[in-house]
C-alpha cells in the first residue's frame, strides 16, 4: 500500500512538471509571437513613415518646379513689356518729330507769299532814289531769310541747274543752243525745301531744250 501511494505521488509530480513545462512553452511562444508582431508593426510603421517622407519630398519638388515655371513666365512677360515700351517710345518720338516737321512746313508755306511781296518791293525800289526805303525793306528781307534758315528751311537752287521735277515746276520751255539739255534758264518764283527733304514749294521755272 505504501509503495502504491509513492508511485501515485511520483506520477502526480510528473504531471505537474509536465503541465508547468507546457505552460512555460506556451508563454514563451506567446512572447515570441508578440515580439514578432511588434517587430512587424515597427517595420511597417517605419516603412509608412518613409513613404510619407518621400511623398512630402515629391510634393515639395513639384511645388518648386511650378514656382520656377511661374518665375520664368514672369521674366518673359517683363522682357516683352520692356521691349514693347521701348518700341512705343521710339514710335512716339518719330511721330512727334513728324508732327513738328509738318507744322513747320505748313507755317512756312503760309508766310511765303509775304516773302514774295518783300522781294517785289525790293525790285520796285531798284530805281528809287529813296535809299532809306530800300535799306529798310532789304533788312526785313534778310531777317526773314535768317528766320527760315533757323527753322531748317532752304532755298531751292534753280537757275543754271538741271530741271528736277521733284524740286521744280516748269511753266515754259524754249529751244536755245546756248544752254544745255533741261537747263533752267529763268526762275519765276522761288521754291523752298525743309531740312528732311520735304518740298514746301516747288520752284516755278523756264527750261531750255
Amino acid at each position: 500500500m505504501s509503495q502504491k501511494n509513492t508511485d501515485n505521488e511520483h506520477r502526480e509530480l510528473n504531471n505537474i512538471e509536465t503541465e508547468e513545462q507546457e505552460n512555460l512553452n506556451c508563454h514563451q511562444e506567446d512572447k515570441e509571437s508578440t515580439e514578432n508582431k511588434g517587430s512587424g508593426e515597427s517595420k511597417e510603421n517605419k516603412e509608412s513613415e518613409e513613404n510619407i517622407e518621400n511623398k512630402d519630398n515629391i510634393i515639395d519638388q513639384s511645388v518648386l518646379d511650378k514656382k520656377d515655371e511661374e518665375i520664368c513666365n514672369l521674366k518673359e512677360q517683363l522682357q516683352r513689356l520692356a521691349a514693347e515700351f521701348d518700341n512705343y517710345k521710339k514710335r512716339t518720338a518719330r511721330e512727334k518729330e513728324k508732327l513738328y516737321d509738318a507744322s513747320i512746313v505748313e507755317t512756312v508755306a503760309s508766310f511765303l507769299p509775304v516773302l514774295d511781296n518783300i522781294e517785289l518791293a525790293l525790285k520796285a525800289t531798284d530805281n528809287c532814289n529813296e535809299k532809306s526805303i530800300r535799306d529798310g525793306v532789304d533788312m526785313i528781307y534778310r531777317q526773314f531769310q535768317e528766320s527760315l534758315a533757323n527753322l531748317g528751311v532752304k532755298y531751292i537752287e534753280a537757275i543754271g541747274e538741271k530741271f528736277d521735277p521733284q524740286l521744280h515746276e516748269a511753266v515754259m520751255h524754249v529751244e536755245d543752243k546756248e544752254y544745255g539739255d533741261n537747263e533752267i534758264i529763268e526762275e519765276f518764283r522761288k521754291g523752298y525745301i525743309y531740312k528732311n527733304g520735304v518740298v514746301i514749294r516747288h520752284s516755278v521755272v523756264k527750261v531750255a531744250n
